[in-house]
């Protein structure tokens, strides 16, 4: 459950890498949001210089006024609240952690992206309903599952469409690893020896010998 809140709320959830969904199976989903939202519950604003805060403010008061109308628009289409939603009462650009859930095709919240403490809570029925909503998205730069089987985790990692995919950890980035997604989020790579190709000149030197087409 650290992960989960670690994942999405870092950076007071304004990173593109950051866990924007949580697709989660029928049998844990109920148990996992209970402790989400206690989680959740638990976070501290304030200012982000301070060591007791876990959840800072928005980045400008245009990108909190942008996430709370996304909110609104969710909710006013179809999606519940089960937290959060509004800004918090204090000085700056602050939101609540929010949750939205029951969240349709039909609703905005399904393609938009929420580039803040909103997090977007799916239930589905079984691991092949749980990659198939994962690749219903128009983005595609990084992901990850969560399981005790590893070999399980593998197998739903390569079948979910994005570039870059975690087991039992977080969306992350080093120096040594390549970064980049598919779909609206890019193509190519940077970082790790596939990102240092991109400042390399190459040269082909060939030896054939063969004849000619007539």
């Amino acid at each position: 459950m650290k992960w989960a809140v670690w994942g999405r709320m870092y950076n007071a959830g304004q990173t593109c890498c950051a866990a924007k969904r949580f697709i989660v199976v029928e049998s844990v989903a109920d148990k996992f949001l209970e402790k989400f939202q206690a989680a959740l519950s638990a976070l501290k604003t304030g200012d982000p210089l301070d060591e007791t805060t876990t959840l800072g403010p928005l980045s400008s008061e245009a990108a909190l006024v942008q996430l709370l109308k996304q909110t609104t628009d969710a909710v006013a289409k179809g999606a519940r609240l089960v937290m959060g939603g509004k800004r918090v009462d204090r000085p700056g650009s602050f939101m609540e952690a929010t949750i939205l859930t029951d969240i349709q095709p039909g609703n905005p919240a399904f393609r938009d992206e929420f580039f803040g403490p909103v997090a977007s809570f799916f239930r589905v029925k079984d691991e092949d309903a749980a990659i198939a909503l994962a690749n219903d998205s128009d983005f595609g730069l990084g992901g990850s599952v969560w399981t005790k089987d590893v070999a399980r985790g593998k197998r739903v990692a390569s079948r979910v469409e994005t570039g870059m995919m975690f087991i039992n950890n977080i969306d992350w980035t080093d120096p040594e690893l390549p970064f980049g997604g598919i779909k609206n989020s890019g193509y190519g790579r940077e970082l790790g020896d596939m990102g240092i190709q991109e400042f390399v000149n190459k040269k082909l030197v060939r030896h054939v010998v063969q004849d000619a087409p007539n």
